[in-house]
């Protein structure tokens, strides 16, 4: 994302993202393959609303596990 300076690159199926999203109840939690496509599928439909800026809301979500792991 940085070193293509791309704003709106998202990653829906890293697991930082659906780690932050599903801990923000943003996205259904799961274990199993099933239950990991489908948290994707749904943290790529929310994060559609987010274009053209998808790759700050990604830099966001992976600070806050980091915060979250500091506290």
């Amino acid at each position: 994302m940085r070193a293509l300076s791309d704003p709106d690159a998202f990653l829906p199926t890293d697991v930082g993202v659906l780690d932050a999203l599903t801990r923000l109840g943003a996205v259904p939690a799961g274990t199993g393959a099933s239950a990991r496509a489908g948290a994707a599928k749904a943290a790529a439909a929310l994060a559609e609303s987010w274009r053209p800026w998808r790759s700050y809301a990604v830099h966001h979500l992976w600070a806050y596990l980091e915060e979250k792991d500091l506290t």
